[in-house]
């Protein structure tokens, strides 16, 4: 097997049991229907195991281009590689987008909620704030790939590897996925929702493209800083990159800390005034 067509099938295999078990819990008159978070973390969790296994031992089993960009920024994965690495991965996405799908085709119709229906595919946030939505992604990210460097650091009996990972994605599902649903994988969440955007789903809305970069380039940078970070305080190795990533970082988390500030200042002012307005009225 090629380590394109290794790269699809994992990718492919992460996607049809990780949206897989969204739709489980999502869709309407499924058996796992409410099924809830715990479910799907660990949902996806055994998916991500599950593609590593298949693919690890022919292309690594990076099945997300956040990792692909991650490692070959600290030099463990050859550049020249990342695009084909990167089709690989967005096609297998997609497909299992499809997969998925299919597999849930009488329930489509069941479920009026078009929302319910894309979740399914792609991840949408809690609370709709663009810059702390991307500094969720960014942090998701961030400890998925040091945690997988930590991880490869460590030696383990024959076969468990994949297992630890997916305990990682459960553990990051656990803890940091509440806010945006932790896409921490680009391939996974634009994939879907290009599979949702093609695909005949019956009574479906629009695929968010509003919110689509957010999953995409927060995992970007959060897989590239969690890189370099971990070569410079675990090995010693502090990169021109590292300095450059962790100003980038400290930008976009200012950004996110003002902009939710500046949000409460609105919201008091307007609480203010309404109630101004309603004791003027009174008298």
């Amino acid at each position: 097997m090629s380590e394109f067509l290794a790269e699809l099938i994992g990718t492919m295999i992460l996607v049809i049991l990780g949206c897989g078990v969204v739709g489980g819990v999502t869709l309407k008159k499924s058996k796992s229907e409410g099924g809830g978070w715990i479910v799907v973390t660990l949902g996806w969790g055994l998916g991500v195991a599950m593609g590593v296994y298949a693919v690890g031992s022919v292309s690594g089993a990076h099945i997300n281009p956040a990792v692909t960009l991650g490692f070959a920024s600290i030099g463990e994965f050859p550049w020249e590689k990342v695009p084909m690495y990167i089709l690989a991965q967005m096609l297998g996405a997609i497909i299992g987008g499809a997969i998925v799908f299919f597999q849930y085709l009488p329930h489509w119709k069941a479920t009026d909620d078009p929302a319910g229906k894309l979740a399914v595919f792609a991840t949408d946030p809690a609370i709709k704030s663009g810059p702390a939505n991307l500094v969720s992604e960014v942090i998701g990210t961030f400890v998925l790939v040091m945690g997988l460097l930590f991880i490869g650091a460590n030696d383990f009996t024959e076969g468990l590897n994949p297992a630890i990972v997916g305990l990682l994605i459960v553990a990051i599902g656990l803890s940091l996925g509440g806010p945006t649903g932790y896409a921490i994988n680009p391939a996974r969440d634009l994939g879907p929702r290009i599979a949702h955007a093609l695909l005949p789903i019956i009574g479906k809305g629009d695929s968010n493209w509003k919110y689509a970069s957010i999953p995409v380039v927060g995992p970007i940078i959060g897989g590239v800083y969690g890189a370099v970070f971990y070569k410079a305080f675990f090995e010693g190795d502090f990169t021109l990159l590292f300095w450059i990533m962790s100003l980038v970082v400290l930008i976009l988390l200012g950004v996110a800390l003002a902009d939710e500030q500046k949000k409460h200042h609105a919201h008091v002012a307007s609480t203010k005034k309404s109630s101004q307005e309603a004791s003027y009225i009174n008298h």
